[in-house]
């Protein structure tokens, strides 16, 4: 069973007139109304992601509220389910996704590549940063930083890493105190993690000195944020590394226990990747969708409600790039949206990192 969960929105106006809901936002072409008057013929768009349901209430109704005639219907699941589930049904030629968002940035781009994605100029294009934009065709959407988080009541902040040379120095040094206690994401179920871990590698001279530290704690792995957040908040596990840093910001903010960290020697940054499937049912409505998830209406929600990090420069807020580049500034290093992402996807030095991640960090 793939879907987790699917939200249905649908606000049916009595009244309504056929122009009101055909009208196109401020600042977009006149042109853009045939788009609009087309997604309300079509009457749904189907999205398949990766971000809950939770964080994804307020966009889906507000989107709602601009489109009245286009119901949403939401599938929410984990990234590898996401790939899988589009990858087997439009293999079958049966109804799939319109949209797909996930923050598997390698997995989505391996889907655009392959040629399951629109090109698709959006009205909001100028608006994101040129690293997150891959042909017209598949968008990066957030601004999301990983961190490392800690349990406040047992890691003294002496302790905290600033570094990733920090934080093998700390593990080397304290191995007694960190024993079993250490999580991050089990990259072989992940594809977030996976993502992530590769990405280190590139960026992080020291980076299998740091494996092996991993390996001398006899690292915990987790496919799921929120269980590693869980494990660290109750001080089963002290600290954790390369969690996406919004979700523990929202739960930092009513649970005293979670500290986090960004590093400033470089600190990653992942972007879930939107793209319209070439193929949809409800090609307007994804249109419709896209754009709207690029907006700065989109992404002040995105930024303040689903407190996900907008992307946009122009958006304000705490949760947003433009702050978090005053925080840490040049130490910031976005994954770019582009097929340098599928470099470890290749089966053979997919297989090859992980087994010497495997050796490495102890996970046989």
């Amino acid at each position: 069973m793939f879907v987790k969960r699917r939200i249905t929105i649908a606000l049916a106006l009595a009244g309504l007139s056929l122009s009101a809901l055909a009208q196109s936002p401020s600042g977009y072409s006149a042109d853009y109304a045939k788009v609009v008057e087309a997604a309300k013929k079509e009457g749904k768009v189907v999205v398949y992601s990766t971000t809950d349901s939770k964080a994804a209430e307020a966009l889906i109704r507000d989107f709602s509220a601009l489109y009245p005639a286009v119901k949403v219907e939401y599938n929410d699941m984990n990234s590898t389910e996401v790939y899988n589930r589009f990858i087997s049904e439009a293999a079958a030629g049966g109804a799939t996704a319109d949209v797909m968002w996930s923050s598997s940035m390698d997995l989505q781009m391996k889907l655009a590549s392959e040629g399951y994605g629109l090109a698709y100029k959006s009205p909001e294009a100028a608006a994101v940063p040129a690293w997150a934009n891959w042909k017209d065709t598949a968008y990066g959407t957030t601004f999301e930083p990983t961190a490392i988080v800690y349990n406040k009541r047992l890691v003294p902040e002496a302790e905290v890493p600033a570094t990733h040379a920090d934080f093998t120095r700390l593990l080397t040094t304290k191995l007694d105190k960190y024993k079993n206690k250490v999580t991050t994401y089990d990259i072989e179920k992940s594809g977030v993690g996976f993502s992530l871990i590769t990405h280190d590698l590139k960026l992080n001279p020291q980076f299998w000195d740091f494996a092996k530290a991993l390996g001398g704690v006899a690292v915990r792995v987790q496919s799921s944020t929120g269980t590693m957040l869980e494990r660290i908040s109750s001080g089963e596990n002290l600290i954790g590394y390369n969690i996406l840093g919004p979700y523990a910001l929202t739960r930092a903010k009513k649970d005293p226990s979670i500290g986090i960290s960004f590093t400033k020697d470089y600190n990653l940054v992942l972007s879930r990747v939107i793209f319209i499937n070439k193929s949809a049912k409800n090609i307007n409505a994804g249109k419709l969708w896209l754009d709207y998830i690029l907006s700065k209406r989109g992404q002040t929600i995105i930024a303040n409600d689903a407190q996900l990090f907008a992307i946009r420069g122009d958006v304000v807020g705490s949760t947003t790039s433009a702050e978090l580049t005053k925080q840490l500034g040049a130490a910031l290093k976005p994954m770019p949206v582009n097929t340098d992402l599928l470099e470890y996807l290749d089966q053979t030095k997919r297989l090859a990192f992980l087994k010497q991640w495997k050796d490495a960090a102890g996970k046989k």
